[in-house]
């Protein structure tokens, strides 16, 4: 299927006969070797649950590593005194004494009306990213499963691996230098670990607000049924405050919504 660009307000869905996936190439993170560093230097952390790939101007891996101990830390503090917060699918209240990356939890899970843990990957991401940018890494892409906050000085694109769909690393998203920073966020219900209650390979959403951009992929994905077309989840994206644009991809069915520009891949 030959893929052309598009910048549209509007859904744009493509439909074509549904596949059945394979997680095996996400927990292996094969989708990672295609990763071009873009004069950046590549290092992964990796610490229990947390398996970051992270591009930045210098080596930082010590501080990144840092950061994740001390975000993790946090949470699993937060969590052994309110433990719903790791469980609930519902949003939560806010909590004004909360640590920074638990209020932005809660906050997202507010928004987008799922569970604060619907956003841990993506607010990890940011901020990792924003404390190494503080350290003077100058750009930084931060990856946390899918989940990615990225921070760079000119256009790039990002890929959408959606398993074992025939459009899975054969669509990308042209991401020009001024939208950065940016949170790309992508759900699945066929591909990796993540809770999802729907049948999507892939949920891919932009937003300003990386933990937001996490938890909207999760209500978007959710709402994938089968037997409905992807308007409804694209709606249920595109009406939450702050996102900037949705692409589902579900076997060779793709929706859009938003900024988002669709380049062809190579495959």
């Amino acid at each position: 299927m030959q893929l052309t660009t598009h910048h549209t307000s509007h859904p744009v869905t493509v439909k074509r006969k549904k596949k059945h996936p394979d997680p095996c190439s996400y927990r292996k993170r094969t989708y990672r070797s295609r990763v071009a560093p873009g004069g950046l230097i590549g290092f992964e952390v990796r610490i229990r649950e947390t398996d970051l790939q992270i591009l930045a101007g210098k080596d930082l891996r010590d501080m990144a590593k840092d950061a994740v101990l001390l975000y993790r830390s946090q949470l699993e503090s937060y969590i052994s005194r309110h433990p719903q917060f790791a469980t609930s699918l519902c949003p939560l209240s806010a909590d004004p004494t909360a640590p920074p990356i638990v209020k932005t939890m809660l906050g997202a899970g507010l928004t987008a009306d799922v569970g604060p843990m619907a956003a841990v990957a993506g607010a990890i991401a940011e901020y990792v990213g924003l404390d190494l940018l503080a350290a003077g890494a100058g750009e930084v892409v931060v990856e946390n499963g899918g989940d990615i906050y990225f921070c760079r000085n000119q256009e790039s694109v990002v890929g959408i691996f959606a398993g074992t769909s025939p459009l899975s690393n054969r669509v990308g998203l042209k991401i020009p230098a001024r939208c950065m920073p940016l949170g790309i966020c992508t759900s699945s219900g066929t591909v990796g670990h993540s809770l999802s209650l729907g049948e999507a390979d892939s949920v891919t959403v932009l937003a300003k607000d990386t933990a937001l951009a996490d938890a909207v992929a999760t209500l978007a994905g959710n709402a994938v049924l089968p037997g409905q077309s992807l308007e409804s989840a694209l709606a249920k994206a595109s009406g939450v405050p702050g996102i900037l644009g949705v692409v589902i991809i579900r076997g060779e069915e793709l929706g859009a919504w938003g900024e988002v520009e669709l380049v062809p891949l190579g495959g």
